[in-house]
């Protein structure tokens, strides 16, 4: 099956196998190709209303890869969900319209509660035997952030999403290079509003671990191990303090954007945003009284896929 991941900042392709039954219920889908590209669907959005042209150009070129991507490798299954950006859109029909003519299937704008079960589903899958339940799941996208809370045996019992998300709160409050203080201050606000109300909304102050998804988690998480490179293996299920987190967050607000793409692990698509995803990170593990911070690589993505199977 093929799964295709559109959000505001990033498009992803996930090309796989169910894994053999005699693997056990718990056995992780077998990647035949993983692909991610910064195509910064929501540039704008939030100030407009509207996709930019050049926005959904970038979307097509991309797209036009997986396709080919995609028929080489013989998926059988392809699902494609859109999500913040395009839920927000005025002009989501262009944007669709685009989808259809390059991929052959019209890609499913998922509500924010879908969005968050699905996240949920790739994540909690082959977590180690000593992550404690209940998980509070947070996907940190571009323009939104799931809070998902819930266990491997029964599921979600709770979800929302909020209108946080590193590219969001960039272009919403985080302009200097680096940012001012007052800057930061606003941005710190802001996101507190809304974790505390997501929180309000799903039982996350009582869950057992925080397992977090997406770019600005890895990317948090990678630079917090001194990794010379990123590396998915080393990423995925390393277990992260909130001091590091905090430590990581406040260096790279102090940075300028320059000094952020010197960072090894750093995906140039991705540095101009990545202070803003961190402070969301640190703020959601203040707010939700939580220690430590465990990544995951596997996200909705692998949700997607598993949606197929």
């Amino acid at each position: 099956m093929a799964a295709i991941d559109c959000g505001t900042n990033s498009i992803r392709l996930l090309v796989a196998d169910l894994p053999d039954a005699a693997a056990g219920p718990e056995a992780p889908l077998v990647d035949l190709s993983r692909r991610m590209e910064i195509v910064r669907l929501g540039q704008g959005v939030d100030r407009t209303g509207r996709l930019a042209p050049e926005a959904i150009e970038r979307t097509r070129v991309a797209l036009t890869e997986y396709a080919a991507e995609i028929e080489k490798l013989g998926a059988e299954r392809v699902r494609m969900c859109a999500t913040s950006a395009s839920r927000d859109a005025s002009n989501a029909g262009d944007f669709r319209a685009m989808v259809e003519q390059t991929l052959g299937v019209a890609p499913e704008v998922v509500t924010g509660d879908e969005e968050a079960r699905l996240s949920f589903t790739g994540a909690v899958r082959g977590l180690p035997a000593g992550a404690e339940p209940p998980y509070l799941v947070v996907d940190i996208g571009g323009g939104s952030t799931e809070f998902v809370v819930g266990t491997r045996d029964g599921g979600v019992d709770a979800a929302i999403s909020v209108d946080i998300g590193c590219v969001r709160m960039t272009e919403r409050h985080l302009h200097g290079d680096p940012p001012g203080l007052d800057e930061i201050a606003a941005a710190q606000a802001d996101i507190a509003v809304a974790v505390d109300r997501a929180l309000a909304a799903v039982p996350g102050r009582g869950a057992g671990t925080l397992v977090g998804l997406a770019g600005s988690v890895t990317t948090v998480v990678a630079i917090a191990q001194g990794l010379t490179g990123y590396d998915p293996a080393r990423i995925h299920h390393a277990r992260v303090p909130y001091q590091q987190v905090g430590d990581v967050t406040a260096d790279l607000l102090a940075k300028t954007r320059e000094q952020r793409l010197a960072i090894p692990v750093m995906h140039p698509g991705r540095a101009d945003v990545i202070g803003a995803g961190a402070l969301v990170l640190r703020v959601i593990m203040e707010r939700a009284g939580m220690s430590s911070v465990v990544a995951s690589e596997h996200d909705i993505l692998d949700g997607i896929a598993w949606s197929l199977a």
